[in-house]
């Protein structure tokens, strides 16, 4: 008859936890020690038991076996992170290609081609959105303009706000000339010779003597 299958859970009672623990501790040991022997392997093996006793067994040296689990344990860590970057990668690309392909195809029939294998309800979708786009180019059209006329109208009124302030100056220099030109006229009236310092000689011309007709011829005249 053999042996009924023992459940694995908790010993409850310390006495039997304690004695399976020595005799699956030993089992353990001897199995690791046959195992480096048998297959030339690195073995190391560290045990806790539940009071905090420590029991060990290693092939070589406890320290090099250790040393050389950490390395092992960095390099697996690295290779790992580098496959998990490489495929994050790759599925990144994957995913960026169709959207690329879907963007081509979908640029290629609003330019009119390769519309053969679409139905009804593809080219209407198709058609609503050139028209909205039409709409979107005609509005920025007329953005544009709109923008161009308003500078238009801006530079014309600097335009006229210079040739404004040119005329009153051109004006205002005129006044000026022919008030000027008055001054002199009216000061050179005077003849004062080449020399400014000469001296005035005025004459007082007298009277031409008027003639009258004598009262005797007067009378006969008349």
């Amino acid at each position: 008859m053999g042996r009924g299958k023992i459940v694995i859970r908790r010993i409850d009672n310390s006495t039997s936890r304690q004695v399976t623990f020595s005799k699956r501790r030993n089992g353990l040991l001897k199995k690791a020690k046959e195992l480096a022997i048998l297959c030339d392997a690195d073995v190391g093996l560290v045990i806790f038991s539940s009071t905090g006793k420590l029991y060990e067994f290693s092939s070589s040296s406890m320290k090099s076996i250790i040393e050389r689990y950490n390395k092992c344990k960095d390099e697996r860590h690295q290779d790992s992170s580098s496959s998990s970057e490489v495929t994050l990668w790759q599925r990144e690309a994957a995913t960026l290609r169709q959207q690329l392909k879907s963007l081509q195809d979908n640029h290629r029939q609003l330019m009119g081609e390769e519309l053969s294998g679409l139905g009804v309800g593809e080219l209407q979708n198709l058609e609503n959105q050139l028209e909205m786009s039409l709409r979107g180019v005609r509005r920025k059209k007329d953005q544009i303009l709109t923008e161009q006329i308003q500078e238009l109208q801006r530079k014309g009124d600097l335009i006229h706000q210079e040739n404004m302030e040119l005329y009153r100056k051109v004006y205002e220099a005129r006044i000026s000339n022919e008030g000027t030109k008055t001054k002199s006229f009216s000061l050179t009236n005077f003849n004062f010779g080449d020399d400014p310092h000469m001296p005035i000689h005025l004459q007082l011309s007298q009277p031409q003597p008027q003639q009258y007709e004598s009262p005797a011829r007067s009378m006969k005249l008349r």
